[in-house]
């Protein structure tokens, strides 16, 4: 058990906090969140913790990065940008069903901003799906944006594909899915983005000691590169994921610097 017995939800947030140095947003996948969530979040996190937020179904798997200019807008105005110096990178996750489309990509990669400033100024042109008087359209201070992306589908594995996410500097998500999806591990951008989904069952499993080692000596090779490494465990079924986050941390006294694990 991870979570101390007794511990309100409310509070879970504050006591991951305490232990780990990022967690994922998800929710942000499934529908538009409010300002208020994002800024208490903020709150409920201390200096230097990180977010990761995860990008739009509607984008990603209902509009298939296709006429998402306004989505996109709706995506960065919904308060992402609340977040001020915790947000970390922006992930988007495709759909199974999409396989590799190069023209389609280059065209979606294009239109994502790369700073906090245009992220501002693409979400001043959301439409009437965030209201105006809940829209976060300013940045009080104008930082670097990171993206990643993760795929499903076999296609992805072609060399086109890396050089066009090393083309827009977008990192490739190494994920880990207990075979399911691909695994791909290209470096592709100035930092590294790691879901770890499964060790022998999708979601459920968890990680063992030599896994965990596997992946420590993965993790400290990408930051000897002197990139940030971001780890996520998402095999929180069984509330395995903060589990295994600390055991992997503890692997890695000499990196906790720059890499960052949690879910």
């Amino acid at each position: 058990m991870f979570y101390p017995r007794g511990l309100p939800q409310r509070r879970e947030l504050a006591y991951v906090a305490s232990h780990l140095a990022t967690v994922e947003i998800n929710g942000s996948f499934y529908s538009l969140q409010r300002p208020a969530s994002f800024r208490a979040w903020y709150d409920q996190t201390p200096p230097g913790f990180v977010f990761a937020v995860k990008g739009g179904r509607f984008i990603t798997h209902m509009k298939k990065l296709v006429d998402v200019d306004a989505p996109l807008a709706n995506f960065f105005a919904s308060g992402v940008l609340a977040l001020e110096d915790k947000l970390g990178p922006i992930l988007w996750q495709l759909p199974p069903q999409l396989p590799f489309d190069g023209a389609r990509l280059d065209a979606f990669l294009s239109r994502l901003p790369r700073t906090t400033a245009a992220a501002a100024e693409l979400a001043a042109r959301h439409d009437t799906r965030v209201r105006e008087e809940n829209a976060v359209t300013t940045t009080g201070v104008d930082r670097p944006l990171r993206h990643a992306m993760e795929v499903r589908h076999a296609t992805y594995h072609d060399p086109a594909f890396a050089a066009l996410l090393r083309e827009h500097g977008i990192a490739t998500v190494v994920a880990d899915t207990a075979g399911r999806w691909p695994l791909l591990e290209d470096v592709t951008a100035d930092h590294v983005y790691v879901r770890l989904h499964g060790d022998k069952e999708l979601y459920v499993s968890g990680y063992t000691a030599a896994s965990l080692d596997v992946w420590a000596e993965k993790i400290r090779a990408w930051d000897g590169t002197g990139r940030d490494v971001y780890v996520y465990f998402d095999n929180d079924v069984k509330v395995r994921a903060p589990v295994d986050a600390l055991a992997l941390a503890a692997r890695l006294p000499d990196v906790t610097g720059d890499v960052v694990a949690a879910r």
